[in-house]
C-alpha cells in the first residue's frame, strides 16, 4: 500500500475509533471496528479484540493489498485446513506459508514483502512477521535475535508477546549462546528489550514449551536476572518475578537463596517487590 492510500485510510478512521478502550466481549466489538481490523487498517486495543481477529480474512486482504492475489489460493487452502484453529497455531502457520511464498521470489521481492509485513499498521500482521523471523531456518540465532528486536520493542502488547514466543524454540536449542547474546539486552534503555531478554528465557513460560535446562539449573541465566533485580519498570519487574516463580517450582532452595542475597544487596522497593512476587507460589501453600 502506497503512502497516499495509507493517508486516505487514516483520514477515514475517526478519533472515536482510534481512542476506543475496547470491548470486554467479542460480541460487543462494533462491526466497523471488526471490518477495519480484518482489512488491516487498524490495530487491536485489548486482548478481546486481538483474539477476535479472523486471520484468514486478514490474510486474504493483505495478499490483495500487496499485489499477491494470485498467490492467495494456495496459502488460504493451507490455513483453512489446519487441524487446530487456535490463534497460537494459526499465527505460526501463516508465517510458514509466507516463508514458502517468499522462497519462490527474488531477493528484492522477498525484501519488499517482509518490509511491508513487518511495518504493517495491523499488529496481527506484525505478529506474522515475528514468526517469519523465528521460523526461518536460514537464519542463525544471532541473526534471529537481531531481526526480532524491532518486534520486541513494538508499541503493541501482542506483537511484543509474540516476539519472544517466535524465537523461544531457537533460544532453547542454543541456550548458552542465547544467554550470552542477551546479556546486552538486559542493560538496554528500552524496558521492552530488557523484558524480552527475561521473558524469552523463562523456565516455564506461559503459552510456550518449558526449557528443561533452566528448570534443572536456573543459575545458567543468573547474569540476566542480576542485571534487572532492581529494574525501575514494573513491566520488567513482573517478568523477573515470574521467571523466579517458574524456577521456584523445581528449585525452591535456589530461588530463596537468590531472594535473600538480592534483599541484602539491594534495599530498594523494586527489589522488594520482585522477591515478594517471586515467592508467591510458596506463600500459597
Amino acid at each position: 500500500m502506497d503512502k497516499e492510500n495509507k493517508r486516505m485510510i487514516s483520514d477515514m478512521i475517526t478519533d472515536e475509533i482510534l481512542q476506543r478502550k475496547g470491548a470486554r466481549k467479542v460480541s460487543e466489538i462494533p462491526d466497523e471496528v471488526v471490518s477495519l481490523l480484518h482489512k488491516g487498517h487498524l490495530q487491536t486495543v485489548n486482548l478481546t479484540e486481538w483474539l477476535a481477529v479472523d486471520h484468514t480474512i486478514l490474510l486474504q486482504n493483505v495478499l490483495s493489498e500487496l499485489g499477491l492475489k494470485q498467490e492467495s489460493d494456495a496459502m488460504l487452502f493451507a490455513i483453512n485446513h489446519l487441524n487446530d484453529n487456535k490463534i497460537m497455531k494459526v499465527i505460526p502457520a501463516i508465517a510458514k506459508e509466507w516463508l514458502v511464498l517468499m522462497d519462490h521470489k527474488s531477493e528484492e521481492e522477498r525484501s519488499r514483502i517482509f518490509e511491508a509485513l513487518s511495518t504493517h499498521r495491523s499488529d496481527s500482521v506484525r505478529c506474522w512477521s515475528a514468526y517469519i523471523v523465528g521460523l526461518d531456518h536460514h537464519l542463525s540465532l544471532e541473526k534471529k535475535l537481531t531481526f526480532i528486536r524491532p518486534f520486541a520493542a513494538d508499541s503493541h502488547f501482542g506483537v511484543r508477546e509474540i516476539a519472544w514466543m517466535a524465537v523461544r524454540e531457537s533460544i532453547s536449542k542454543e541456550l548458552v549462546q542465547a544467554i550470552h547474546l542477551l546479556k546486552d539486552w538486559v542493560f538496554d534503555k528500552d524496558a521492552n528489550i530488557r523484558r524480552f531478554a527475561i521473558e524469552s528465557t523463562r523456565p516455564q513460560g506461559v503459552w510456550a514449551k518449558h526449557i528443561t535446562a533452566l528448570k534443572e539449573n536456573p543459575g545458567m541465566a543468573l547474569s540476566l536476572l542480576e542485571a534487572v533485580k532492581s529494574d525501575p519498570v514494573k513491566y520488567v519487574q513482573d517478568s523477573v518475578s515470574n521467571w523466579l516463580n517458574d524456577a521456584i517450582k523445581t528449585n525452591p532452595d535456589w530461588v530463596l537463596q537468590i531472594c535473600r542475597e538480592w534483599t541484602e544487596a539491594s534495599d530498594t522497593k523494586e527489589t522488594k517487590r520482585i522477591v515478594t512476587r517471586a515467592q508467591r507460589s510458596l506463600n500459597k501453600k
